[in-house]
């Protein structure tokens, strides 16, 4: 195609959008607007469901160290607590007791052995407050009583999913503690170690190594499991905003402290459940915006189509006095680009500058997670092209169909 067709081909275009109907012309764009919202925010609504990075807010910082696969706990906690707490950029380091357990709501009442026993069991976790707090904001989830304090002891935080009233499971391999809530009284048991303690609070934070644990006084908890050697399960590293999570990483690598324990980023200790669902909400909400995708093009198809089958007799005129047939067809490809260029432009403006910005205020509240619009402007620039020369093959086939016909049978109109 040479110069001439480009501008012979963009000149028919300008003057046929701008005699088109505005009626029309708006609908075309609503129907293109669609389907760029519908491959760009249904496609983040999924994924965002679980980039929410609330695994990394409320449970493993920026950096969690844990124990080796063939150790129960971690060896020289406290040198690596102190070495963490040297670098650059961190600002809290949280230290963690943790040992299976349960937890018993009807042992005052259980008048048989045979009774069934109101309980659950999970993961007792012994915790400075204030160290968990700066790292994880453990007190904002607090739903319901209030957030642990310094000698608060035979007082605990419930996590959500441990109680009937907030779970609502009812299956026989699930246990839920029922009729309890903040300010009941339940016996914690630890293999042979039984406890009565308050509930002072219940958690609820929408990531499940929070929701299916029991907090409460490390300082307690050692000393009912007899644990006096300081060597702690799990500690979480917070880093202050822009700092690289990978310097304090291999900092404490370097410093040999992989030998005694897993050192790893938030992203690397996602669990794989996580990262699974992840891809496969990806790939639905590719389909889903395929979908779309097929609509806008056929609907671009037949909005060409019919619009050059009421021009044909106008097209054998503009071929009979020299025009040739490549400027015609590329005069529909520029009204269909034109199409889904505003289109674009618009569903641009409403995902990033309304539908983004009031989601990061006020995340969807989902059952399982506060969701996001994950809209990384790579992905969407990759959505944009695809959408783009879908809409110039759209354009150009039925333009292709109409133009290759008989120049004398257009003009005469059989």
């Amino acid at each position: 195609m040479n110069r001439i067709d480009i501008k012979v081909g963009t000149f028919l275009a300008l003057r046929q959008v701008r005699h088109a109907s505005f009626l029309t012309t708006a609908l075309i764009i609503s129907v293109m607007t669609l389907t760029f919202l519908n491959l760009v925010v249904v496609n983040g609504i999924l994924v965002g469901l679980v980039k929410t990075n609330a695994n990394n807010k409320f449970y493993s910082g920026d950096v969690i160290v844990s124990p080796l696969r063939e150790k129960s706990f971690i060896e020289r906690s406290a040198d690596i607590v102190r070495m963490a707490e040297a670098q650059n950029g961190v600002v809290a380091v949280s230290a963690r007791y943790i040992e299976s357990g349960r937890l018993e709501a009807n042992y005052k009442t259980r008048l048989r052995q045979t009774d069934l026993i109101n309980d659950a069991g999970g993961q007792i976790v012994g915790i400075n407050p204030d160290d968990e707090d700066m790292v994880t904001q453990l007190s904002s989830k607090i739903i319901e009583g209030s957030y642990l304090e310094e000698g608060d002891y035979d007082q605990i935080l419930v996590g959500s999913d441990l109680l009937f009233k907030y779970a609502q499971i009812d299956s026989p391999g699930v246990k839920t503690l029922r009729d309890t809530e903040a300010g009941s009284k339940v016996r914690l048991v630890i293999g042979d170690i039984e406890r009565e303690v308050t509930i002072k609070g219940v958690v609820k934070a929408k990531v499940g190594e929070v929701d299916s644990r029991i907090f409460m006084i490390d300082n307690q908890l050692r000393s009912l499991i007899n644990r006096f050697d300081y060597n702690v399960d799990e500690i979480s590293i917070r880093l202050e905003p822009g700092a690289d999570a990978s310097v304090v990483k291999q900092a404490l690598i370097d410093a040999g402290f992989d030998k005694k324990a897993k050192v790893l980023l938030a992203d690397e200790a996602k669990p794989k459940f996580l990262q699974d669902v992840e891809k496969t909400f990806g790939l639905m909400g590719n389909l889903i915006g395929s979908i779309g995708l097929v609509v806008a093009s056929i609907t671009i198809f037949i909005v060409i189509f019919v619009n050059a089958l009421t021009r044909r007799k106008f097209i054998g005129i503009l071929k009979g006095i020299g025009i040739s047939s490549r400027a015609i067809e590329f005069s529909y490809v520029i009204q269909s680009l034109f199409y889904a260029g505003c289109g674009t432009l618009i569903g641009l403006f409403v995902v990033y500058g309304i539908l983004k910005p009031y989601i990061d205020v006020n995340p969807i509240n989902f059952p399982f997670s506060d969701g996001i619009l994950f809209v990384p402007i790579s992905g969407t620039m990759l959505r944009v092209l695809t959408l783009m020369i879908t809409t110039i093959i759209a354009g150009y086939l039925p333009a292709k169909l109409i133009v290759r016909q008989n120049t004398l049978n257009a003009i005469l109109g059989r």
